[in-house]
């Protein structure tokens, strides 16, 4: 089979490989679908934490079952995605609940090899059923739940504004989901273009250019004093998560998304008076794919909006540099196979 492999920052590679074969507890998809992430662009840049080249990137995914061992309620030829944040199911994480951040955890297209194939071996335990979605929903399932996973973090209540740093495809999944918990929501960005696709698609009332007004202004103008009670970053920009924390009402809590290397800094005064809570929200849960998969359904997530560019899996090598080019607009690419 063919598989794109990133041999180290900033080059690809095209390559044979032997298609996997079933092993007791995995099963085997045909991939029909990659979206392209940040943490894909991220490791092509060499910024990724918790990386090692050369990897096969690719944890957005949908496609077809092929083969299978111990996935109860799935037959073969069932479209499927998965939970890609594969772990260890004993550490004190997992016992308590919380497998998206278990301590030997291993993501798909980070810690191990990828979806850039035309065939995966995958856990049987993170399979996830089409619930009726198509390839391409089935494929933005995962970031979207980030988002969601956020905005549960955060316990977004409904009236309640919360900033949103970072209008970028994980953002715009925060967004929404926010926007479905009832929050007002403000979108943040130095980027106009991705400004507008949060006015003209999601028809965001509220949206602030970091670089562009008066930011500290802005945001009391919108809260009529108050500053928002939620703020949550999607950029991985050190700069946007420091300056973030002067953003926060008094009470707020402040939510990590985003990834860096570098070390946080905020004034500990500051921070103090509000009595402020900072919390960081890794991956994902099947629940919060539950609740976007749902949201889907009921028609108040169109995922399809997100995609901007299409491409062949034939073609990635040749095109994925330029998605790393604000002027191209990118919101989501997606590769067909």
């Amino acid at each position: 089979m063919k598989v794109l492999v990133c041999i180290r920052p900033g080059e690809f590679e095209y390559q044979e490989m032997d298609a996997p074969l079933a092993k007791p507890g995995q099963s085997i998809i045909r991939i029909r679908r990659i979206g392209i992430c940040g943490t894909d662009l991220h490791a092509f840049e060499g910024t990724q934490p918790y990386f090692e080249y050369p990897r096969i990137l690719g944890h957005e995914l949908a496609g077809d079952l092929v083969d299978m061992d111990q996935a109860d309620g799935f037959v073969i030829g069932d479209a499927v995605t998965i939970i890609p944040y594969f772990n260890c199911g004993h550490c004190i994480a997992c016992r308590n609940g919380k497998p998206n951040c278990c301590v030997a955890i291993k993501v798909c297209g980070v810690h191990v090899d990828g979806g850039m194939v035309e065939y995966l071996s995958v856990p049987s335990s993170s399979l996830v059923h089409n619930q009726g979605l198509g390839y391409d929903q089935l494929a933005l399932v995962e970031p979207l739940a980030i988002g969601a996973h956020a905005v549960r973090r955060a316990a977004v209540q409904p009236d309640e504004f919360v900033l949103v740093v970072g209008a970028g495809p994980i953002g715009l999944g925060v967004m929404e989901s926010a926007r479905i918990a009832g929050g007002q929501v403000i979108a943040m960005d130095i980027n106009e273009g991705r400004l507008d696709f949060c006015r003209d698609r999601l028809h965001l009332l509220h949206t602030v250019n970091a670089g562009g007004e008066d930011v500290m202004e802005r945001l009391r103008h919108i809260t009529r004093g108050d500053m928002p009670t939620v703020v949550i970053d999607a950029t991985g920009s050190l700069k946007a998560i420091n300056n973030a924390f002067q953003y926060m009402a008094h009470g707020a809590r402040y939510v990590l998304v985003g990834l860096q290397k570098g070390d946080i800094q905020f004034s500990h005064p500051e921070f103090h008076k509000r009595e402020a809570t900072l919390m960081s929200s890794r991956n994902a849960t099947r629940e919060d794919f539950g609740r976007v998969m749902d949201s889907m359904k009921q028609g108040l997530i169109d995922p399809t909006t997100y995609i901007t560019h299409r491409v062949g899996f034939s073609a990635v090598k040749k095109e994925f540099a330029g998605w790393l080019d604000p002027a191209k607009g990118v919101i989501k690419a997606m590769v067909e196979l």
